[in-house]
């Protein structure tokens, strides 16, 4: 299997954000190469957990899982509480989700990500439950419309599921990709039509959304009071979820009209509040292109309890992503 070299975005900023000590128990949320794993123990943190629901991924690190202090786990980050229960956790110092899909799955055609090069149309990243094609393939056009619109912000979408419900079966990312290009039109050189329809289609598929929602809840669940988050996503609906938790959990909201009595807080802060996002350099992104959406929002636990109930590992079966 060949790939480019996979380069972690924002790395020195996250691990500012991250503040990690030497004896604190960190997190990757998403392994995926390795990257921030392996930078964070260059600078000498010890007790790490990777997570990451692509088993590539964790045979990938299998070169870190041999120490003593690191852990590997097959499992999405919805289940995270479940997976560090299984090895006696259930506090943590640090950790750090990179959202989306990597480079490394990117760069494998037959994972069926990419519309760059032709491949079976998948797109799971945990290799297991409904395609890319068992979905476009089955589904009704309102359904595939509504898909593309919320979660690739695609001003075509109907004309698009119009057109797959016309032309399916579709089993190729040469076949959608052509399809979609045919209908919005394609401009050589410029953004490629087909983006959009891929990427709500990979958001589809994977839950994406609802991974979020549940990892960030477990992160506020586990991280302990000075705990540190951070979080680096790369799509503007992850982004937007990322920061109304962090408004919401840190009290930092709109405080309402001046014209009306103050509510009382319901809750006190279980964040405090976050830090400026901060995105990458222009410097960065000429190293590295893929990098130009992403954005960083860290945050730093309080002693306030979580907001959310905590998940036992037999109710954590019930967020397992396909």
């Amino acid at each position: 299997m060949t790939m480019a070299p996979h380069i972690p975005v924002l790395l020195a900023e996250t691990l500012a954000a991250l503040a990690i000590r030497p004896d604190d128990i960190y997190v990757d949320a998403t392994l995926g190469a390795g990257g921030y794993l392996r930078a964070a123990r260059a600078a000498g943190l010890g007790r790490a957990i990777g997570f990451d629901r692509d088993a590539i991924a964790i045979a990938l690190n299998a070169d870190l899982a041999s120490a003593d202090d690191v852990i590997l786990i097959n499992r999405p980050f919805a289940e995270m509480e479940a997976g560090l229960a299984d090895h006696g956790i259930d506090g943590v110092d640090a950790m750090a989700f990179d959202i989306g899909v990597s480079s490394m799955q990117i760069d494998q055609p037959e994972r069926g990500f990419s519309f760059q090069a032709d491949g079976p149309l998948d797109m799971r990243m945990g290799q297991a439950g409904m395609t890319a094609a068992d979905f476009i393939n089955t589904a009704s056009e309102a359904e595939i419309a509504d898909v593309l619109f919320k979660l690739g912000d695609e001003p075509g979408a109907r004309r698009i599921a119009r057109a797959i419900v016309h032309d399916r079966p579709l089993t190729r990312t040469s076949e959608l990709a052509r399809l979609v290009r045919s209908v919005l039109g394609h401009q050589p050189g410029g953004k490629d039509a087909a983006t959009r329809s891929f990427q709500a289609l990979r958001i589809h598929v994977n839950d994406e959304l609802g991974q979020l929602d549940a990892g960030l809840a477990a992160a506020e669940r586990l991280l302990r009071p000075g705990g540190r988050l951070a979080v680096v996503s790369f799509h503007s609906a992850e982004d937007r979820r990322v920061k109304a938790f962090l408004r919401d959990r840190s009290g930092s909201g709109p405080s309402g009209s001046r014209h009306l009595p103050l509510a009382p807080t319901a809750r006190a802060p279980s964040f405090e509040r976050p830090a400026r996002a901060v995105r990458p350099s222009d410097a960065e992104v000429a190293g590295n292109p893929r990098a130009r959406s992403a954005t960083l929002r860290a945050a730093v636990r309080t002693t306030a309890p979580a907001w959310s109930a905590r998940v036992s590992p037999a109710s954590a079966l019930f967020v397992r992503s396909a």
